[in-house]
């Protein structure tokens, strides 16, 4: 395996999407506060779910987001979010793909607004 290989974090694209769709700045910053936490606490597995709440952890960086504006708590959030998939404390944890009408998004309007424009409420 080349260095870049392991160091750089790889998703599967779509020449279809444009890249204004997703972040690649972002998924690097997730990846590499993840190594930063790695040597600092250890493997994922040895805190969660059992001595670390990553949805109560989630919730409090959520909350730093919107008292502060600082985006790198975004990166927390997502962080958190991808250890709940990995580690679930919930006990009814699954995955199961869902459309639009089974997660309770809808359409918006306004000068925003296309019909690909979904807002979750």
């Amino acid at each position: 395996m080349k260095k870049s290989e392991r160091s750089s974090p790889r998703v599967k694209k779509s020449s279809a999407v444009p890249a204004s769709e997703f972040s690649d700045a972002f998924v690097q910053g997730m990846y590499d506060r993840m190594c930063v936490s790695f040597f600092k606490y250890g493997l994922v597995e040895k805190g969660y779910p059992d001595k670390v709440d990553a949805i109560g952890s989630l919730e409090k960086r959520l909350e730093n987001y919107k008292n502060t504006g600082n985006t790198e708590w975004l990166m927390d959030v997502a962080n958190f979010a991808m250890i709940e998939y990995m580690r679930p404390r919930h006990p009814k944890a699954h995955f199961k793909a869902t459309d639009g009408d089974t997660t309770g998004r809808k359409l918006t309007k306004g000068v925003h607004s296309t019909k690909h424009n979904l807002d979750i409420s």
